[in-house]
């Protein structure tokens, strides 16, 4: 009598249907990333943007750099000082000085690079308009240049975060809930650690205060940690998808880090400042070039991501009866 085909139509069925649908939620999640980039970063310009004007000429001006409606959120200042002042507290982006000889347009480029560069694009592109004088408030350091460091930092402790929960399922089945939950201290801590040591004293690319520097990193670490390790116990393998879009497709592009809030359309303007790593990188941002007016939202929100996360982690494995690292 033959023996049973092991490999029969049967069990090469299930085997295509498995392999389409891994290729299809593959090709679907790229497809939205290159879409959601295009999108949010590709086409940056000024939505509600908020300036300041000083001096009775400034409506005119604004009107020669104004290109779409509600572009520009205006906001009037009695003296130069005062607009400066707010600048510096992080009430406006910009700043139209009309009583100065020749006009002139004082930006932030440390605080909010975009927005500066935007700016200064519509200033260049104002055909007939009155030529303004482009004044650099905080000028990015020549470490960086492209005031790209703060995304580059978020996304790297984004990927260690819920990229190392991948690995400690794959590799170390035998871990508790408990014991699980230290791997993840430890990560947040050293791994914080390491980054910021990375980006701050070695490559002077964040000037930031290293122990806060320290703090934020560690805090994006825990973050995607604890909310991977939830999506581990419940859906499994597939805590790729849910994870990708709320860091990778929703959170990088609506950061702030590439392009500013600002200048994001929506949702992603709104994400900006629901989503943990818009919080990290306005937060960093701050603790780099406005230690003195630091924000208490983004910390806000931190907080409740990181806290949120480790109690629906406890109370799902509870309920389960399984930690993470169980399949």
């Amino acid at each position: 009598m033959a023996a049973a085909d092991p490999d029969g139509p049967t069990d090469r069925r299930l085997e295509a249907r498995k392999v389409a649908v891994v290729l299809a939620i593959a090709i679907a999640m790229t497809s939205a990333f290159a879409a959601a980039y295009t999108v949010a970063l590709g086409r940056p310009f000024p939505r509600h943007l908020p300036i300041g004007v000083v001096g009775e000429p400034s409506a005119e001006i604004l009107d020669t750099l104004q290109m779409r409606a509600h572009e520009f959120d205006v906001r009037t200042y009695p003296s130069r000082d005062a607009a400066v002042a707010a600048v510096d507290e992080q009430e406006v982006t910009a700043v139209i000085d009309a009583t100065a000889a020749p006009p002139q347009l004082l930006v932030s480029s440390a605080s909010d690079p975009s927005s500066a560069r935007a700016l200064t694009q519509l200033d260049q592109r104002a055909a007939g308009g009155i030529p303004l004088q482009i004044v650099d408030l905080h000028p990015l350091p020549a470490s960086d240049p492209g005031g790209l460091a703060t995304f580059y930092l978020v996304i790297a402790a984004t990927i260690l975060g819920f990229v190392s929960m991948f690995q400690l399922r794959a590799n170390v089945k035998t871990l508790t809930l408990t014991r699980w939950l230290a791997c993840v201290a430890v990560l947040t801590v050293v791994g914080g650690a390491a980054l910021a040591t990375v980006s701050g004293p070695i490559l002077h690319a964040v000037p930031a205060s290293f122990p806060e520097l320290w703090l934020l990193v560690s805090l994006q670490i825990g973050v995607a940690a604890l909310f991977n390790s939830t999506m581990l116990i419940l859906i499994h393998r597939w805590a790729i998808i849910p994870t990708w879009l709320v860091f990778i497709l929703l959170g990088n592009t609506s950061s702030g880090g590439a392009v500013s809030a600002s200048l994001l359309p929506q949702p992603f303007a709104f994400l900006n400042h629901a989503l943990p790593s818009g919080a990290t990188v306005t937060a960093i941002h701050s603790a780099s070039y406005f230690p003195a007016n630091q924000r208490l939202l983004p910390f806000l929100v931190l907080a409740v991501w990181l806290i949120g996360a480790l109690v629906v982690l406890v109370v799902v494995s509870r309920r389960i009866g399984r930690s993470p690292a169980n399949r």
